[in-house]
This record gives structure tokens, C-alpha cells and sequence, in this order.
């Protein structure tokens, strides 16, 4: 690069070429990350500085690829644009990033291969956004709602088929209910254990991300905090020195869940930064009368007193016994868990509030002031459950973490949205309705567009079964009579095999099970990345010049 000359050149890449590294940027990193798909997929070993000696060995397919950076800048670009479609799945549905990746190299390898330079590119693209929309309705429609049995076979089949895993996790999920929230953290022993507390959870995450010091989950965690709870504008900061002179002498931690103008927060994170106190603020939940609402609930929870604009509270005679307390607060980027400290808090009172707004369940008519009290009751009565991973050694709890987290998400996503027959098969079914739906249309005049966009989805929904299959080792020749035999109908609907026993039956009655949300994000998330590299066919780089070795 000419510093001197204010300018930085970049290299050009044009049609084969550019496509052709970036089918080679893909091809690499799929093939890391598929090696661990299925439950007989393998684990990848990592050299990572972030991690204890150095080294990492996970089955997770989000951290496989987080940790591949290429030196080809066009490969690179490729990989960039992957791991955009495994991190929008995992922070979506929280598992299935593996399949999102494999789903987006079957889509732009068949892509490439059939989409001919004389054919309508765009249209095509814009068929195969259409009918991935179709084929997810059809999943929808055969999505089943998660029984308390089918609860650990997800919990099991996500933490890659470890059964005390599997346990602990459902028996959390039951401990804290449908409305509860589970979080995972590190143990301090080498055993995995879990336990339940009441909490509360606010749709609305951190007011700068300077408040954030756990910067792998991009979170502000606060332990044993200190709780301001007000309505009114905090627009000076010295209307809440009362409050911030302990705090600050006592170096305690705060919690502020307060509208605050941008120079109170610009103050406070700088002094986050600098003088390094722990406090963090968040902007009051909803609008309107459910803020008020809210607001009381929350107050009441941490056993703080509610400063209101609205009943003409002054914030400057507020002081720290006004204050709630937590024993633990998590602060997200969209959301927020307080952890309840039962010794700060009568739980009388909580009780008396959840029988006021049974009674005003009963006498409103509305349904969506209806589902406004029942999500009111939610979060005083909902409990939060923090699962503790243990390891005898830094790198197993590593690998076990990632798994329980994975497995956590999972279960979350298949509470909301139901399940699906697992391995595969629910995709590998929508794959032969592809084609069925292709020879119905194809006896009329269609477009040719959208034949084309058929035949890219039906290749590419088979490709995570048939990955799961090679990864147990099963044959070339019994994956052609396989997907043949699926083709023809000779296999009932809803059974494949089980690939760790060989044996043929239905996949939900056997538990091998995937949540709807994961099939679901994942196919989005695939064609949309894989849409937007089958129409790039101009990449511009930043110039690099590499030294030589000799």
C-alpha cells in the first residue's frame, strides 16, 4: 500500500476466476465444519492463543468456523461470508450452524453447475428464494409440539447424544417451566450440575456495549448488584449522586434500569473504562402504560422502590436504601436476566401481585391485554436455571461447554416452535417434494427459472443427511440404494436409519429429533448466503503482496 499517497489499490477478479476461489474458500471450510455433523461426526482440534495452551478441540460447528481464516483474500471473502450464515443461525436458533454451512455449499456448488451464462441468473435466485419459502410452510405443517419425554430426547440428541447431559438439561427446563430461562456457565469443579432460581427477564440489552466485560458472549455480568429502578429521564448525572456516592466509595455494582440521556451514559461508561467501576444501565422495557406496569413488576422483584414521572417522584431524593438487589444480573445486547436475591425480597408480596393479575386475566376481554398479564405473570413467577459445566482437564470443559450451550439453545428453539424427524430426514423429505412438485408443474408450460431453482434445493436438502451417513462410514453404494429407495417410496413416512445402531424406524418414536426453528434458520439463513454468492460475479480485494520465504 502507498501510505504517502492517501490511496490503497485492490485486485479485481472476474467471473470464473473470482468464482472459482470462492467455490475453493467454501469448499475448505465446509469441509472442516461437516466433518462434524451427525452423532458419529468427529471432532476438530484448533490452534487457538484465546484458549488454555493454546489449543481447542471442539463438535461444535459455529467455533470450527469462527476459527478458520484463509490467505487467499477472495477464499477468505468466501469464508467471511459462511461463517455470516452459521453466526446468523446460532444467535437465531442457537444450534444448526454445521447444517446452514453444508446447506449453503450444496446450493452454490449445484448452482454453479447448472445455472448456464445464457440463463436468467436473477430470476432463477429469486425462484429459489420463493420456493424455500414454500418448502419451510411445509415443514410448519409438520412440526409436533415438544412432550415432556420428547424434552430430553432433544436435550440428548443436541449435546451429541451424551444422555446425563441430555438429563440435566431437560430436568432444568422442567425445574424452571415453559416460561423459564436457562443460562450456562463454567463450573469451579469437574462436575456438571445445575440449579434453579427465580428470576426475572427484560426485553432490552445494554445502553453502550463500553458496559460489556464478557467479551465472548458480548455481556455485561454483574454479581451481587445493586438495582436503580425509575421512569424518569436521568439527564445530569449528579440527579443521582446519592445513589452513585456508596456505590463508588464502597465499590459496589449498579444496575440502572432508567431512560439515561447519552452524556449520563457517556460518563458512566467512561468511568467503566477508566476507573473501572461495575455498573451498567438499560433502558426501561415497552412504552406506555405497560411500562409502568413493568417497571412495578421489576421494582417489586428486587425489592426496590419505583421512582415514577408519572406520580412526580424526584430522582434527587432518591437513596441507596431505595435501592433493589440481585444476586446476579445478565446483560445481553437485546436482552436482560436479573437474577432475584430471595433474602432482599418478600416473596408475599410477589405472591399478592400474581393473584391480582390472575384476577384481571379473568375480567379482561381482550386477547392482547390478555397475553400482556399472562407474560406479566411469566416473568415474576418463571424461574432461571444456570447449569454449571465441569471438566477434569481446561480443554474438556471447553468442548463440553460448547456442547451444553448448543444443546440449551436447542431445547429453547423446540419449546417455541415444535420438532422434526431428525438426521436429515425432515430436509431429505422436503427434497423429494421438490421434485414431485416439479414434475406436477412440469407437465404444464412453466418457467424454466424455476425448474432450475427445483433441482439446486432438491440436490442440497439431501446434502446433510447424506453427510451424517458418510461420517458414520456407511458405503457409497448403500447411499445410492438409500436415496433411491426414499425416491421410489419405499420407506414409510417419518422412518430412516439410525445411524449409531443401523436400525430402520420412525425417527421421532426412536428420538432423533430436530427443533423447527433450527431446520428452519438454517435453510434462511443457507439461501440467503448462498443467493448472494451466485450473484457476485465482480470481487474486488485489498492488494497484497507477500514477501519470500528464502
Amino acid at each position: 500500500m502507498n501510505e504517502s499517497g492517501g490511496y490503497s489499490p485492490k485486485d479485481l477478479h472476474f467471473g470464473k476466476e473470482g468464482q472459482s476461489k470462492l467455490i475453493s474458500g467454501i469448499t475448505k471450510l465446509s469441509d472442516a465444519v461437516k466433518s462434524t455433523l451427525g452423532p458419529m461426526g468427529n471432532t476438530v482440534l484448533i490452534e487457538s492463543p484465546n484458549h488454555t495452551h493454546g489449543i481447542t478441540v471442539t463438535k461444535d460447528g459455529v467455533t470450527v468456523a469462527k476459527s478458520i481464516q484463509l490467505l487467499d483474500p477472495v477464499e477468505n471473502l468466501a469464508v467471511q461470508m459462511m461463517k455470516e450464515a452459521a453466526d446468523r443461525t446460532a444467535s437465531e436458533a442457537g444450534d444448526g450452524t454445521t447444517t446452514a454451512i453444508v446447506l449453503t455449499e450444496a446450493i452454490v456448488k449445484k448452482g454453479l453447475e447448472i445455472i448456464k451464462p445464457k440463463d436468467n441468473k436473477t430470476e432463477i435466485l429469486r425462484e429459489l428464494v420463493t420456493i424455500t419459502e414454500k418448502v419451510i410452510a411445509n415443514l410448519k405443517k409438520q412440526a409436533e409440539p415438544v412432550t415432556e419425554k420428547k424434552l430430553l430426547d432433544v436435550a440428548t440428541i443436541s449435546s451429541n447424544n451424551d444422555p446425563e447431559i441430555g438429563k440435566i438439561i431437560a430436568d432444568t427446563y422442567k425445574a424452571v417451566g415453559k416460561n423459564g430461562i436457562v443460562t450456562v456457565e463454567k463450573s469451579q469443579t469437574s462436575e456438571t450440575t445445575y440449579e434453579t432460581t427465580h428470576g426475572i427477564k427484560i426485553d432490552r440489552g445494554y445502553s453502550s456495549h463500553l458496559f460489556i466485560n464478557n467479551h465472548k458472549k458480548d455481556e455485561c455480568i454483574l454479581e451481587d448488584v445493586h438495582v436503580l429502578v425509575s421512569d424518569s429521564d436521568i439527564n445530569n448525572i449528579l440527579s443521582i449522586e446519592n445513589v452513585l456516592k456508596p456505590i463508588i466509595s464502597e465499590n459496589k455494582k449498579l444496575l440502572i434500569v432508567a431512560p439515561c440521556s447519552q452524556n449520563v451514559i457517556n460518563t458512566l461508561a467512561a468511568n467503566v473504562m477508566k476507573n473501572n467501576l461495575k455498573l451498567c444501565t438499560i433502558v426501561p422495557p415497552n412504552f406506555g402504560y405497560k411500562r409502568h406496569e413493568l417497571m412495578n413488576d421489576i421494582a417489586l422483584s428486587v425489592g426496590a422502590t419505583y421512582f415514577s414521572e408519572s406520580t412526580g417522584d424526584d430522582l434527587s431524593l432518591m437513596s441507596f436504601k431505595d435501592l433493589g438487589r440481585a444476586s446476579k444480573v445478565i446483560v445481553g445486547k437485546e436482552s436482560t436476566i436479573i437474577l432475584k436475591n430471595d433474602a432482599h425480597v418478600a416473596q408475599s408480596d410477589i405472591d399478592k401481585r400474581v393473584d391480582e393479575l390472575w384476577q384481571a386475566h379473568k375480567i379482561t376481554t381482550k386477547k392482547v391485554d390478555k397475553e400482556f398479564i399472562t407474560s406479566r405473570i411469566a416473568s415474576l413467577t418463571g424461574g432461571v436455571g444456570v447449569i454449571n459445566v465441569g471438566g477434569n482437564t481446561d480443554l474438556e470443559q471447553k468442548e463440553l461447554y460448547d456442547r451444553v450451550d448448543d444443546s440449551v439453545c436447542a431445547v429453547r428453539s423446540a419449546l417455541v416452535e415444535g420438532i422434526l424427524p431428525g438426521g436429515g430426514l425432515a430436509l431429505m423429505d422436503q427434497g423429494k417434494w421438490c421434485e414431485t412438485f416439479g414434475e406436477d408443474i412440469g407437465q404444464h408450460y412453466t418457467k424454466k427459472s424455476t425448474m432450475t431453482a427445483l433441482v439446486i434445493l432438491a440436490f442440497a436438502l439431501r446434502y446433510p443427511s447424506q453427510k451424517i451417513f458418510e461420517n458414520a462410514g456407511y458405503s457409497k453404494d448403500w447411499l445410492t440404494k438409500y436415496f433411491t429407495d426414499h425416491n421410489e417410496g419405499k420407506q414409510k413416512q417419518g422412518h430412516s436409519v439410525d445411524v449409531k445402531t443401523g436400525e430402520n424406524g420412525d425417527m421421532i418414536e426412536m428420538g432423533i429429533i430436530d427443533p423447527m426453528k433450527v431446520t428452519k434458520t438454517a435453510l434462511q439463513n443457507a439461501v440467503s448466503v448462498a443467493v448472494t454468492i451466485l450473484s457476485t460475479n465482480a470481487i474486488v480485494t485489498m492488494a497484497r503482496t507477500y514477501e519470500s520465504k528464502n
